[in-house]
């Protein structure tokens, strides 16, 4: 493991997977009824705030637990096996910390007051970075001492919760063009408002509902970075690197869990001369994930950001993703019947586990930018 991501010598330790298995099995007897009735893991959010969770990943020198990567990889994905809205929220939160603490450690990047508050304070922090990605959304205008914010941002999980939204907007410079501004909005400031639109196939607990920015004051100090707009920067390097396996932890979570089920189920019933075939081909899909979800917290903790590293990183992240969604489908036909019945749970894994389709880059994006990493072409062309 690289020095940026080892755990500090001096923490106390902590037996993640100890503490996510207790928050799992806590979670797992709400999770039908969140679901059913669009309703915040609220509870679970709780919990893990108790188990120390939100500060998991902030560095111990800033108050934080300095927890492995790799741990809070498999405790998300030990939470995506009970309740995937609670895994894939708690995701969010996570890639922001580990982001922020990654440029700290080696860009020498100034997050270091916006991890000490997450220590301190216990912060819960809130991305809407999927639905911004490179070209952003929203209005920066520039008054005297900052920017006045407006805008509308999409699938803000864990808003509910939230504390702070980690958002941009774009600012159109009158000497550098259009420019994305990178700050963080405390939900309790003038202008802030959550809109109450998650009804949704699957993730219903995540609580991801759009967030309206009207008028916000964000001062000059508050503007954390800036880039061009639409262009790939190192941060989107480092977000590609890190934010994504931590993410896509809580659907292989899901697939976890919908596999369990079904070999429950299956290992009740007569061999109709075919089960085991499908038995063998959602071990197949669930053993693809596997390795390159393996590969890929590999890649997040020993490589360097950079094109030919978020060729690699976007590449596991449609891998793992289709293989998430093929053992869950795989799993509904080796149950049968029964994993039409929504208290199996299988039924619930399946809306769940489609929304691995839409996070960035999605797969034809995906193959295009891999492609032109792999023929050398430019990776804005």
């Amino acid at each position: 493991m690289s020095a940026e991501l080892k755990r500090h010598p001096t923490m106390q330790t902590i037996d993640w997977a100890a503490s996510a298995a207790r928050v799992a099995e806590e979670c797992a007897r709400a999770a039908g009824a969140h679901d059913a009735e669009d309703r915040f893991v609220a509870e679970a959010y709780r919990r893990l705030k108790a188990e120390g969770f939100f500060k998991a990943l902030v560095p111990v020198e800033f108050g934080g637990h300095g927890a492995g990567f790799a741990d809070i990889c498999a405790a998300i994905r030990t939470l995506g096996a009970a309740c995937g809205s609670t895994a894939l929220a708690f995701s969010m939160h996570s890639h922001l910390v580990a982001v922020a603490a990654w440029r700290w450690r080696n860009d020498k990047a100034p997050t270091e007051g916006l991890l000490k508050r997450v220590a301190g304070e216990d912060l819960i922090l809130v991305s809407s970075g999927g639905s911004d990605w490179l070209k952003s959304a929203g209005t920066a205008k520039k008054v005297e001492g900052g920017f006045r914010i407006s805008a509308r941002k999409i699938f803000s999980s864990g808003c509910p919760a939230g504390d702070l939204l980690v958002t941009s907007a774009v600012y159109d410079d009158p000497a550098a063009g259009p420019t994305v501004l990178h700050f963080a909005v405390p939900f309790k400031a003038e202008g802030v408002k959550i809109l109450d639109t998650w009804r949704v196939m699957g993730m219903r607990g995540t609580g991801s509902h759009d967030v309206e920015l009207n008028d916000v004051f964000v001062a000059d100090a508050a503007i954390s970075g800036r880039r061009p707009q639409g262009k790939w920067h190192p941060l989107f390097h480092a977000i590609s690197m890190l934010a994504f396996p931590l993410i896509y932890s809580a659907y292989m979570g899901v697939a976890d869990g919908a596999r369990a089920k079904a070999l429950s189920v299956a290992r009740k019933k007569s061999d109709d001369g075919y089960m085991a075939t499908v038995a063998g081909e959602m071990e197949n899909a669930h053993m693809t994930g596997d390795i390159a979800m393996a590969h890929w917290i590999g890649l997040a903790e020993t490589a360097k950001p950079g094109a030919e590293t978020t060729s690699r990183s976007l590449a596991c992240r449609t891998i793992v993703g289709a293989s998430a969604i093929r053992t869950v489908e795989k799993a509904m036909e080796l149950a049968g019947g029964a994993s039409f019945y929504r208290d199996l749970g299988l039924e619930r894994a399946f809306r769940d586990v489609q929304a691995a389709r839409f996070h960035p880059l999605q797969e034809k994006p995906q193959l295009r930018y891999t492609g032109r990493v792999a023929l050398g072409l430019d990776i804005d062309g």
